[in-house]
């Protein structure tokens, strides 16, 4: 029995292993990072779809995505005006209040970018900005 699931599989990972470069591409592709994916129907791949969402401030950027769980504190996120759960945090600088904006926390509930798949690095520095002013 064993034997005939062995030969009934080898095939396939034969084949698994004999893809075309446009078939690798084609699955890299579909695998990548949540916030690098493109959804049908959306402006995507930079260019134009960069060029829209370009010069949102810290505060819209909180609006469009931070705002859901910073403030209500879902997951554990610290709600922006909380200085008591603000204040550790602050005390580790900036760069490390930036790094968990823009690649997320492991083991937590920020994920990276808080979901905000269109928002650069520096639209997410400026969110981060936005809210540990309202924090201090």
């Amino acid at each position: 029995m064993r034997l005939f699931f062995i030969l009934l599989l080898a095939p396939m990972a034969v084949l698994a292993l004999d893809l075309t470069d446009q078939q690798r591409a084609d699955i890299e592709a579909r695998i990548q990072p949540f916030y690098e994916v493109c959804v049908e129907g959306e402006a995507c791949g930079g260019g134009d779809a960069m060029a829209t969402n370009a010069g949102r401030s810290g505060e819209d950027v909180y609006n469009g995505a931070c705002m859901a769980c910073h403030s209500a504190g879902i997951a554990g996120a610290p709600k922006v005006g909380d200085q008591l759960a603000w204040t550790d945090r602050i005390a580790k600088g900036m760069d490390v209040l930036y790094d968990s904006g823009i690649n997320g926390v492991a083991g937590t509930g920020m994920i990276a970018r808080g979901g905000c798949a269109d928002c650069s690095d520096d639209e997410i520095r400026l969110a981060v900005d936005f809210m540990v002013e309202g924090s201090r």
